[in-house]
């Protein structure tokens, strides 16, 4: 799966799906030239988490926070961050890769 780097600017987002099970996943620009991919599924309850927006990504289901940089619980109820994702820049495309171990 890839998405052309143009559409991922800087504090931004853009959404792919996980080739193996499908699920929403954010490849996100924290700063400039650094990329990185975490899950939509919020580790409390499964809830869909809502795009980036601050810094921040949000679940509408019970309030959890997580860092958009590295996936990390801000605010509970979640106890784990969300899962994240390889991504390598290949030219202009970003390429998803593979869920990383927790």
């Amino acid at each position: 799966m890839t998405v052309p780097a143009a559409q991922v600017p800087v504090g931004g987002s853009a959404t792919v799906k996980d080739p193996a099970s499908g699920d929403t996943v954010y490849i996100v620009q924290p700063s400039a030239g650094k990329y990185t991919a975490l899950s939509s599924v919020c580790t409390h309850s499964g809830c869909a988490v809502n795009p980036p927006k601050d810094g921040r990504l949000y679940c509408p289901c019970h309030g959890s926070k997580f860092d958009a940089a590295t996936g990390a619980v801000i605010n509970g109820p979640a106890v784990k961050p969300l899962p994240h994702y390889t991504v390598t820049r290949n030219g202009e495309q970003l390429e998803l890769g593979p869920q990383q171990p927790a």
